[in-house]
């Protein structure tokens, strides 16, 4: 491996605006490629236009930046177009989108990177010189820092501190994978690797960016069009746990109180509340903050007021403290199940997926088969006859 480690960022994104120049400028010097797959899969086109792409120009915005600000020619713009989905979306649930940067990647590592995502340039730095020293990671993850309602809120609570969050202990987020000729992106939720013979990669050597003091800066809800999108986007989605989504991001979006102060977030019955952050931005976060004070970008800002009395109001701060040690034993006691059981479980069934020879399996009864397909697979799979059904129906996704 060369000394200064290859690394292709790849991006999904819709309607990426006002973060999308900021995050590409950041990561820029450090970048082997940057492949960026722009536009809706179906149960986002509420959010696209007809043909599947953003309502906000992001791809617009992409085009404009290869031109002017790519001299190296590290920028690849990718479309469902291009992928042979004549319809502008893309199939599946963002499985296809992701495998179309990793398909083109060409780097000896994979960052995988969202448009709200963010590092300090100097952990990236330190992210790279951590993977030259320790070629062997399979799998890089993260904690993060989750901007809520403004840059000076964090969310906070046992929805972040859950494994099912990004699926790894303590809300991880799998970010920064190794990359070889042959390798395959499996599945983004949670993101998987495998190699030519489909074997899992992921966890082989799974390291943790808490060694090495780098977090992941996530301003996720922080412009109100970020609580309406994301709220329709999850509402869309087969799953109980976002059930009425849009509707309790318009509450929050209304008003934070003391009634719904520790609801935050509200996914697998947790309680999630409000925290001031102290730190500091990264570099282009601060850039953006100025661009808008300035007038020179111009987007919509949540009202902040709510926020502040009820950060300043003392019975908040029992609850919250209340809150944490509820949540907190909760995480350990998942964590511990986790560690003693799911964990050996998972290896246990991986080695016998991997061992069992194919001949052996198609001879296996079908309901026996289904065993061998990992459940992620198998979601992508009832996902993409879906969306063909769509196609072939010709419906509009």
């Amino acid at each position: 491996m060369s000394a200064q480690p290859r690394i292709t960022f790849g991006m999904i994104v819709l309607n990426g605006e006002p973060f999308l120049r900021y995050n590409l400028r950041a990561i820029y010097p450090f970048a082997h490629q940057i492949i960026v797959a722009e536009g809706a899969s179906p149960r986002a086109a509420h959010a696209a236009t007809p043909d599947g792409h953003s309502l906000d120009g992001t791809l617009q915005a992409l085009y404009h930046f290869k031109a002017e600000e790519d001299p190296d020619d590290k920028l690849i713009i990718v479309t469902a177009e291009m992928c042979g989905h004549p319809n502008g979306f893309w199939p599946g649930e963002k499985d296809e989108q992701s495998r179309a940067y990793a398909e083109r990647a060409t780097g000896d590592w994979l960052w995988q990177i969202d448009v709200d995502e963010f590092y300090h340039p100097a952990d990236i730095a330190r992210v790279a010189a951590f993977l030259r020293q320790h070629p062997d990671t399979s799998c890089l993850c993260f904690r993060a820092y989750h901007f809520w309602g403004g840059f000076d809120y964090l969310a906070d609570g046992g929805l972040f501190w859950h494994r099912q969050f990004q699926g790894e202990p303590w809300g991880r987020y799998r970010r920064v994978f190794r990359w070889q000729p042959g390798y395959r992106y499996d599945t983004h939720r949670p993101p998987t690797i495998v190699d030519e013979r489909g074997r899992d990669l992921t966890r082989r050597r799974m390291r943790l960016a808490d060694a090495i003091g780098v977090r992941m800066y996530h301003y996720y809800m922080v412009f109100p069009h970020q609580f309406t999108g994301k709220g329709a986007y999850y509402q869309n989605q087969p799953w109980e746990r976002e059930r009425g989504r849009l509707q309790k991001n318009l509450d929050l979006l209304r008003e934070v109180h003391l009634g719904n102060g520790l609801r935050i977030m509200d996914q697998y019955g947790t309680q999630n509340w409000l925290v001031r952050f102290t730190g500091q931005h990264p570099q282009p976060i601060l850039d953006l903050r100025a661009d808008i004070a300035a007038g020179r970008v111009v987007v919509e800002q949540r009202r902040t007021d709510d926020i502040e009395r009820l950060l300043a109001d003392p019975r908040y701060a029992r609850m919250v403290q209340a809150a944490q040690r509820r949540e907190y034993l909760r995480a350990w006691r998942n964590h511990l199940i986790y560690l003693i059981w799911w964990r050996p479980r998972a290896r246990l069934v991986q080695l016998i997926r991997e061992q069992t020879p194919p001949a052996l399996v198609r001879r296996l009864p079908p309901a026996v088969q289904r065993k061998f397909i990992p459940e992620h697979r198998r979601r992508y799979q009832e996902q993409l006859a879906r969306y063909q059904r769509f196609i072939r129906s010709g419906e509009t996704p």
